[in-house]
């Protein structure tokens, strides 16, 4: 037989999960915003303040290593920001998932035992 009020308390507990989930992939995407956000500040940055020591230098020689120089290092930051950014999307992944994963497990073992029984049967 149905029962109203089992049906009411899972319905109550999927919205809540839902909404925990979204709140937290939320928080997640502000962060990743600001992160990329603050990268393209100092990367601007950077650029600007290299191209201006770029325009004082006399020789071939100096300008060439100043840029070798330049681009390896927004080469390694930009590396090191994409590794950062890889990181909090699987974070953001792992958290939105999160609430999700006993209820997931509880249907898993109940489908399970529900095979188990009609298999015996």
């Amino acid at each position: 037989m149905f029962n109203f009020d089992e049906a009411n308390k899972k319905g109550k507990e999927a919205i809540d999960t839902a909404l925990k989930s979204y709140s937290d992939v939320s928080k997640g995407f502000q962060a990743i915003a600001a992160e990329t956000a603050e990268y393209s500040k100092k990367s601007f940055q950077d650029g600007v303040t290299h191209f201006e020591t770029l325009a004082g230098v006399k020789s071939f020689e100096a300008a060439f290593e100043l840029q070798s120089t330049y681009v390896k290092s927004a080469y390694e930051n930009f590396v090191a920001e994409a590794t950062k950014l890889g990181e909090m999307y699987a974070d953001l992944a792992k958290n939105a998932y999160k609430p999700y994963e006993a209820p997931v497990a509880a249907a898993t073992k109940a489908a399970s035992k529900a095979t188990a029984t009609a298999t015996a049967a």
